[in-house]
């Protein structure tokens, strides 16, 4: 059987991703990042989706190296800013180089499992602010990561995502068809009890349901 590794940070996205590898028949392999971020309560929700489906599932801890990508709102000591996940004040969620330090590790244990894919939730939402989840950088990860495994990786081996070139609102309805747990997602970089349903990923996350016409199961306070 094919398999493929993705990357679960546990919330909606790259939840829908997962499901998608595992509609496209791989034997799949999650893994997730603990790199210090503000809102780590999201591993617990990736967790209980790999149980959900019976599949391994790794976390990787990143945090001796959180005090040397500690400019941002996830890792420092910066206020999350509120708003719409596109407004300029967003880019204090940035986190210097976080997608290619965790997707070079990832690319690193699909190689080691003789994967022949890493899927990745990135979407056209992220475009106007992250850098590292734009098309121009997928697609240099893609041909970089068989350039770095020459010999150790196979000349299909890619880099997956779905969702590039689609809204979140898209990611809903696909991943409603695909039978998605939302309410075991996590979005709100906050972190807290509950989800705020101020920040950016919030705002984000109602906005898409809402546009979808699918129900939100979200708690928010």
């Amino acid at each position: 059987m094919r398999k493929a590794v993705v990357v679960l940070s546990g919330g909606m996205d790259s939840a829908t991703a997962l499901y998608e590898a595992l509609a496209d028949g791989y034997e799949t392999y999650a893994i997730s990042f603990d790199y210090g971020q503000r809102h780590k309560k999201e591993l617990d929700f990736a967790r209980m989706l790999c149980e959900k489906n019976e599949i391994s599932h790794k976390i990787v801890d990143l945090t001796s190296i959180t005090e040397l990508i500690s400019n941002s709102a996830l890792t420092g000591n910066t206020p999350v800013p509120e708003g719409h996940y596109a407004q300029e004040n967003m880019k204090a969620t940035v986190v210097p180089n976080r997608n290619m330090i965790m997707y070079s590790v990832a690319i690193g244990y699909a190689v080691n499992l003789k994967a022949e894919a890493v899927f990745v939730g990135v979407h056209a939402g992220d475009h106007p602010i992250y850098p590292d989840c734009r098309p121009q950088f997928i697609e240099g990860l893609d041909n970089l990561a068989r350039i770095a495994n020459e010999g150790f990786c196979g000349y299909g081996f890619r880099i997956v995502a779905p969702f590039l070139n689609i809204s979140k609102t898209d990611i809903v309805k696909r991943g409603s068809g695909l039978g998605v747990p939302y309410n075991l997602t996590w979005s709100c970089y906050k972190g807290g009890e509950k989800h705020c349903g101020k920040c950016g990923t919030c705002v984000e996350r109602k906005e898409a349901f809402q546009l979808a016409g699918v129900k939100d199961p979200t708690n928010y306070e």
